[in-house]
């Protein structure tokens, strides 16, 4: 751990933040309701301060006003609170609940809206009163708790651990999500066609994982300054995902419409098939970041039984399967089979996958002209496309 000196900025109601920062904390809670009873908050900015060893600034967004004064703006008040929250790397809900001097009835509200964001932590002290349900949907949804302030402190700095540099509207991107491969991979392609992301907030993600930790899907709604047009685009959501790597396993025949290939068929959740299924090529994505030529194969291993090596793999090249809905990019890699390997596919009854995950696929073999015929609707039209051009550039 580095051994510098905490930086810790404060930034109360109707305040600015740095314009760079590495890490960010929101202190939700109670206020309370009379101007004798002094607020929690002072201590918790005191545990932060001796508890954050990281370099960097880290900053610590307080609902209330740095004179004690509450503001009369109370819509203002209200949307610096919400920009603040969304922006914020971790949101320490500190519940002292005393209904005299701590009611904090607001609070069940926002903690509902942030219990599901991955980005909570909650503390409530013994004698707290009326906590049960809070207590009940943190254990639920694995928020990390606590009985203690600084204890509760402590859970919201692990958390953000050593932070990371963000300028200007990449503020705005709390570190769950910027910490994905697939975030970063898409600002750096914004950044690198000369845009600039303005801001923006989690609409949501989804997380998985024993402590559901892993952002596996998310959607951001970014403003980004489009250069070429000199203008602001902030109306869409970007949704992203892991890239993923496909296999297009195949065997030619004289005529290329006559070519066999290998899909798997999976109930995925999504279809609009007439059976619900989906017919798609074997392939996915690994939980870190590798060799997308391995990650082929060792999917296509897990989705139809056949071991292949990755020196068989013959890259095609890499898209966006729908770049209007995703981020994520595909790999796709073709590999020409024996005979005796398509007959083995052919005759495999059995159903593959992952168990864990609940995937499990069956394989099917078809000519590829069959797939073309629009009478027959068994793929997508990203998969009839790779397949497309997968094959017919190689098949005689």
């Amino acid at each position: 751990m580095n051994a510098a000196p905490s930086d810790v900025q404060v930034v109360y109601a109707g305040e600015e933040s740095p314009e760079v920062y590495e890490a960010s904390i929101f202190l939700a809670g109670p206020t309370p309701r009379a101007a004798e009873v002094p607020s929690w908050r002072p201590q918790a900015i005191k545990e932060i301060a001796a508890q954050w060893r990281q370099p960097g600034t880290l900053v610590v967004f307080v609902p209330e006003a740095r004179d004690g004064v509450r503001s009369s703006d109370y819509t203002g008040q209200l949307d610096w609170e919400g920009a603040n929250r969304d922006r914020a790397d971790e949101i320490v809900y500190w519940v002292p609940r005393d209904m005299n001097v701590f009611p904090g009835l607001s609070t069940n509200v926002e903690f509902g809206e942030d219990m599901g964001s991955g980005r909570a932590v909650l503390g409530c002290p013994d004698h707290a009163a009326h906590v049960r349900l809070l207590q009940a949907h943190a254990d639920q949804l694995k928020v990390p708790a606590a009985d203690t302030l600084a204890k509760t402190v402590g859970l919201a700095l692990e958390r953000i651990g050593p932070g990371a540099a963000r300028i200007g509207g990449q503020r705005d991107v709390p570190l769950l999500l910027w910490r994905t491969p697939s975030f970063r991979a898409w600002l750096a392609a914004q950044e690198e066609a000369g845009n600039e992301l303005l801001g923006g907030r989690v609409a949501w993600t989804f997380r998985v994982g024993p402590a559901r930790s892993n952002v596996l899907f998310w959607a951001y709604a970014a403003r980004v300054w489009v250069a070429a047009e000199q203008r602001e685009k902030s109306n869409e959501v970007v949704l992203g995902r892991p890239d993923l790597s496909t296999v297009v396993a195949f065997r030619p025949a004289a005529q290329w419409l006559d070519s066999e290939v290998v899909l798997v068929r999976e109930f995925r959740s999504p279809a609009r098939t007439a059976d619900g299924f989906i017919r798609e090529l074997p392939g996915g994505s690994a939980p870190k970041t590798g060799d997308p030529r391995q990650v082929a194969a060792d999917e296509f291993a897990e989705e139809t039984g056949l071991r292949l090596s990755p020196d068989r793999l013959h890259a095609v090249g890499v898209r966006q399967p729908a770049g209007t809905v995703s981020v994520h990019t595909q790999a796709v890699y073709a590999v020409e089979l024996s005979g005796g390997e398509l007959d083995q596919l052919r005759a495999d009854q059995a159903g593959h996958g992952n168990a864990e995950e609940t995937e499990r696929t069956y394989v099917e073999v078809v000519r590829v002209g069959h797939l073309l015929n629009p009478e027959t609707p068994a793929v997508d039209w990203t998969t009839l496309g790779i397949i497309t051009q997968a094959i017919h550039g190689v098949a005689p």
